[in-house]
């Protein structure tokens, strides 16, 4: 397939690109995105060389990356996003059946904002968009605690190996209270009202967090916060 983009979008608009291999689930993304007021797909590919080879053309905000194709895959892709300095605020979403929990949890590590199953609804997909063009927290709860508490509890062959404690030692004690926060899966306003702080200010400490720890996204946070035992896996 020859990778496909859109024409002109208007500022303000969400510019989202599809990444999958099968046509008929990309038109059905495509159809959803489209008919949001404040968002546009700018792209098809289908598979994870072509969909480089759009964003670093035409650029996007938002990639909905599938995690198995022919060719480059989603894990390659987002690694290759990721390491980028041209693409560093493309923000990818990956989409999945589950069945794949190893691949996720990799491509957490290498960057991307979060996941969503295939058979999500319509409306919490283009919450994600949303959510993920914004920064803010696209994991959910449930699934995220139970799919890092799985897999960072055993070791696989090729991951990266565990980080140590001792990288949070850059980390004030209120910083560590937000990145515990995080790793719950809990958004902003949630982590103020817990704890008794403006949601401007749980912003500033996530952006610090960021900086001090060199993580791209707010997912890589709660890789992070679980790698080095700060948050246990509950079993």
């Amino acid at each position: 397939m020859v990778p496909e983009q859109s024409g002109d979008v208007d500022a303000g608009h969400t510019r989202v690109l599809l990444v999958d291999d099968q046509a008929l689930l990309r038109s059905a993304f495509r159809v959803l995105v489209d008919s949001e007021p404040d968002m546009a797909v700018v792209g098809e590919a289908s598979d994870g060389a072509q969909a480089l080879e759009l964003l670093r053309v035409h650029g996007a905000d938002v990639v909905l990356m599938d995690i198995r194709m022919p060719g480059m895959d989603g894990l390659a892709a987002t690694r290759a996003i990721a390491s980028d300095p041209n693409l560093r605020d493309v923000k990818v979403i990956i989409l999945t059946t589950f069945e794949e929990d190893d691949y996720v949890v990799q491509a957490l590590r290498a960057g991307a904002s979060g996941f969503l199953g295939k058979g999500v609804e319509p409306a919490e997909l283009l919450s994600a968009v949303r959510r993920a063009r914004a920064g803010e927290a696209l994991l959910s709860p449930t699934a995220t605690r139970g799919l890092i508490t799985r897999f960072l509890a055993q070791s696989h062959p090729g991951d990266d190996p565990p980080l140590s404690s001792s990288v949070l030692e850059v980390l004030t004690a209120r910083e560590r209270e937000v990145l515990i926060q995080v790793a719950g899966g809990l958004a902003n306003d949630e982590i103020a009202e817990r704890l008794s702080v403006s949601p401007l200010t749980v912003k500033t400490h996530i952006n610090r967090l960021l900086s001090k720890l060199g993580a791209r996204h707010r997912a890589q946070l709660v890789m992070t916060a679980y790698e080095t035992g700060l948050v246990r896996p509950r079993h």
